[in-house]
């Protein structure tokens, strides 16, 4: 079995896999880097444009795993392109937001290589994408490889319990297997239920590693981080003040909707409208309709239906009155320049009113990295546009992962019994913590931590 680590960075970065294995090619994930520009965005196909690729199987719809699909095909312009069924209603939507997103920095930013793909051409690709229920096999071989009658390893989607539609992969060859986990969360969410992983054993299993550096406190729970949420916002709303909770459009907005509406159903907190963005909208009605198809808590709650759903335009953000109490669950989870989250926090955080309260990663290079990482009355950076600005409102960060705590993917190796262990999707101090873990508990086991475009013999 070949492995090619196409991730072009040392981190996290943009999640995609090259994989040969007994005479037949697959691509796991295309994603792109939300921290690079341009052409070096994208994951490091050249490594591999000779091969001839039967399949490209997208884990799920975030835009690091999905976001250069587009691109993926040109290079591989004969696969067919694998997913879940949820993530069947989800891709195209993503992959046209990221072509306006593009178009929008190409202005903004002058960006001149942008768009890297154009919304034509994720209406010609649309045609080759194919979605599977959980738990079924699937023969990935390309078509006249079927013909001949190759004998084609299988494909089979776990359920991830990261986002809707998540999955990780399990490619079964005659002699060996290949586990990929994917992103995954090991506990239940507001809404959707943990992975169900049960059972998986595989001879290689690629891991993502995004909480390695992340220690969980002792005593820690959901619960007790949920309630201190409550309790936060319903104190700004007390003094006037209103909260903006930055937000992934696809996966956390719908999360933090939920909380929202079972915290106002059990009138821990005032029942009022909720402002989101657009995108969010779109996202959280697809979650509506196939609620009926995800493994979730709450399986008839409708969100639109339980929360008085407001949709911020653009410019609201830069003009609405912030006074009597607002609630705002906005992209973008970080911040990013001229996005509506970022023009909220421009205006609320020098006045000690009002509240921003993070539910997510963000990246330290972010404006709302920066924002997190300054003290409390500090003057700092917080871009290059909006300059210097002073932290007067109340900013808070409440844990409400989608990703798996290091310990519980820990355990998971174990159950998975493989014989070597390929760390991505992290951090260097995360996969480093990983490895160290892994060999102490699991001498046998082999760790690699493959280099960005480091193909390897397993």
């Amino acid at each position: 079995m070949k492995i090619v680590n196409l991730n072009p960075d040392d981190a996290i970065g943009a999640s995609s896999w090259f994989v040969d294995l007994e005479d037949h090619r697959l691509l796991m994930d295309a994603g792109i880097h939300p921290r690079r520009e341009g052409r070096d965005s994208l994951p490091l196909f050249d490594l591999v444009k000779g091969e001839d690729v039967d399949a490209i199987a997208i884990s799920h719809c975030h835009h690091d795993h999905v976001g250069s699909l587009p691109v993926a095909l040109r290079y591989f312009p004969k696969a067919h392109v694998l997913m879940t069924e949820l993530s069947y209603f989800l891709v195209e939507r993503v992959l046209h937001n990221s072509v306006n997103v593009m178009k929008r920095q190409r202005e903004e930013l002058g960006i001149k290589e942008y768009p890297l793909f154009s919304h034509g051409e994720v209406d010609e690709i649309a045609p080759l994408f194919q979605g599977f229920k959980y738990n079924r096999e699937i023969d990935w071989a390309a078509f006249h490889k079927a013909r001949a009658g190759f004998l084609s390893p299988g494909l089979e989607f776990f359920d991830a319990g990261h986002a809707l539609g998540s999955a990780g992969l399990m490619v079964r060859g005659r002699k060996e297997t290949l586990f990929f986990t994917g992103d995954v969360c090991f506990h239940d969410q507001t809404l959707l239920k943990s992975a169900r992983f049960e059972d998986v054993q595989a001879d290689v299993l690629i891991m993502e590693t995004t909480r390695g550096n992340r220690e969980v406190p002792p005593g820690f729970s959901r619960t007790s981080e949920i309630d201190r949420l409550a309790q936060s916002i319903q104190r700004a709303l007390k003094r006037g003040g209103s909260v903006l909770i930055p937000s992934f459009a696809l996966g956390r907005t719908q999360e933090i909707l939920a909380l929202l509406a079972l915290l106002m159903a059990e009138k821990k907190i005032p029942r009022q409208p909720v402002f989101i963005g657009g995108l969010g909208r779109v996202f959280t009605e697809i979650y509506d309709l196939q609620s009926h198809r995800t493994h979730r808590q709450y399986p008839n709650l409708q969100l639109n239906e339980a929360l008085n759903l407001q949709v911020l335009e653009q410019k609201q953000s830069l003009e609405m009155k912030l006074g009597g109490g607002k609630i705002f669950v906005i992209t973008a989870g970080m911040m990013s320049e001229n996005t509506a989250a970022y023009n909220l926090a421009i205006r609320m955080l020098e006045e000690e009113r009002h509240s921003i309260f993070f539910v997510g990663y963000t990246d330290p290079s972010t404006p709302g990295g920066r924002l997190r990482a300054a003290k409390q009355g500090e003057t700092f950076m917080f871009s290059g546009t909006a300059g210097m600005l002073t932290k007067t409102c109340e900013v808070d960060h409440f844990d409400l992962t989608a990703h798996a705590n290091r310990e519980d993917l820990l355990d998971f190796v174990g159950k998975v019994d493989p014989r070597v262990v390929i760390l991505g999707h992290g951090e260097p101090d995360a996969r480093n913590w990983f490895e160290e873990q892994i060999k102490a508990r699991h001498p046998r086991i082999k760790v690699i931590q493959p280099k960005p475009g480091e193909a390897m013999q397993v």
